[in-house]
C-alpha cells in the first residue's frame, strides 16, 4: 500500500508499505559542488570528454552523492518515517545518472521487528531509485531504528 502523506512511526508500518519521492533533477553543479565537498575529483565525474573515454554517455553523477539525495527526499516525501537513525545501507549502483536526469526513489517496508529489549523497533527499507525513463540506476535497503 502507498502511504498517504503524513509521518509515519514503527507502530504505523507494516511490511509492504511504500513511499514514493518526488523527482530530483541532478545539475553539474550538484557534481561540481560534491566535488569539492568530498574531494572526489575522478575525471568520469568532472569532464565529459573522459567519461565518454570511458565508455560512458557524458559525465557521471558521484554514486554517494545520488545516494545522499535520496536520504533527503526520503525526509522530505509527503509520507515520512519517523525514525530514531539509519543504522545503514547496503546498497548497489547499477547504472549512471548523468547531468539533466531526474531521480526517484520508491520505499517499501521489507521487514519489521522489535530489539531483544523490546524497548526500539528495527525497520528494513527495500529502496529502488529510478530516472526519468523508469531504469533503476540504484537499488539497496535502509535500516532504521525506532524509539518505541
Amino acid at each position: 500500500m502507498t502511504l498517504k502523506p503524513g509521518l509515519y512511526g514503527f507502530a504505523h508500518l507494516s511490511p509492504g508499505d511504500r513511499i514514493r519521492t518526488t523527482g530530483r533533477p541532478i545539475t553539474a553543479a550538484m557534481i561540481d559542488d560534491f566535488a569539492e565537498l568530498s574531494g572526489d575529483r575522478y575525471a568520469i565525474h568532472m569532464d565529459d570528454a573522459a567519461a565518454q573515454a570511458r565508455g560512458f554517455a557524458a559525465r557521471v553523477a558521484h554514486g554517494l552523492l545520488i545516494l545522499s539525495l535520496i536520504d533527503g527526499l526520503k525526509n522530505t516525501a509527503p509520507a515520512r518515517i519517523d525514525a530514531l537513525a539509519s543504522l545503514g545501507w547496503t546498497w548497489d549502483f547499477t547504472a549512471p545518472v548523468h547531468v539533466g536526469d531526474m531521480i526517484t526513489a520508491t520505499f517499501q517496508v521489507a521487514e519489521k521487528r522489535t530489539t531483544s529489549s523490546g524497548k526500539r523497533g528495527i525497520v528494513i527499507l527495500d529502496v529502488s531509485v529510478t530516472n526519468q525513463s523508469g531504469d533503476v540506476v540504484q537499488s539497496g535497503q535502509n535500516r532504521l531504528i525506532f524509539d518505541l
